[in-house]
């Protein structure tokens, strides 16, 4: 089954201000702060991930400029997958507002170096690399379990596990149809995900809270960065 960016770690609820980095493989999750503006997730915004990454594995300072796309806060995630299979090598965002050139500058590494689940990128996988940035927004609560769209809305759930304990867990948009998962099949391993070990009945799907949201992405490739590197100003 092809991998998409769901992982098979669990980790452990987070709690308090400070807690805001997630992987996308159900891990604690924050909404949105209901800002909706106009944005277009663009081609620069991967190619600035790759800088980032180009430099830190070959010991360059990261880039002077500030990058030119527009810096409105949103949650984000940055996903990295490698070759033509396109597996999955890292995927860490937040779902905390930041402002895009820093949020971007944060985890276009801390996806690719210190995703747990994976060992650090290093630079011979550079090549064959592939870049995804995920802008997500309108979030909105479900009006129940089923009260979303496969291909179009992430969604993150909020339930009990049968030790009583309050759990979440995430998948960005893109991970159902990867998957080839229905509704039903996405939730079951998204809880999972989350931890939750017993049987999932229809009564019990009842109780989860629901929160969709969609994201604007773009992927980019190691061999399209390098073709527009000249335009960004490096050498």
């Amino acid at each position: 089954m092809a991998t998409g960016c769901c992982g098979v770690k669990r980790q452990k609820v987070c709690s308090g201000s400070n807690c805001t980095k997630h992987c996308c493989n159900g891990s604690s999750v924050y909404p949105s702060n209901g800002i909706d503006r106009s944005l277009v997730v663009c081609a620069e915004m991967c190619c600035f991930c790759f800088d980032l990454l180009y430099c830190h594995l070959h010991n360059q300072p990261p880039p002077s400029s500030a990058p030119k796309f527009a810096n409105h806060s949103f949650p984000v995630f940055v996903t990295w997958k490698f070759g033509n299979e396109k597996k999955l090598r890292g995927c860490i965002g937040t779902f905390t507002a930041m402002q895009l050139h820093e949020g971007l500058k944060e985890y276009a590494i801390t996806s690719a170096l210190r995703d747990s689940r994976f060992p650090p990128i290093n630079k011979e996988e550079l090549p064959q690399l592939h870049c995804s940035v995920s802008v997500l927004r309108h979030f909105q609560d479900a009006k129940n379990y089923e009260d979303w769209e496969i291909g179009r809305h992430g969604i993150r759930i909020e339930f009990t596990n049968e030790k009583g304990s309050s759990k979440s867990a995430t998948y960005l948009p893109e991970v159902a149809s990867e998957q080839g998962w229905n509704r039903r099949q996405t939730l079951e391993a998204l809880l999972r995900k989350g931890g939750f070990r017993g049987k999932v009945t229809l009564e019990f799907l009842k109780t989860i809270r629901v929160v969709r949201y969609q994201s604007e992405k773009y992927n980019l490739s190691y061999d399209e960065f390098l073709s527009m590197r000249p335009r960004n100003g490096r050498v």
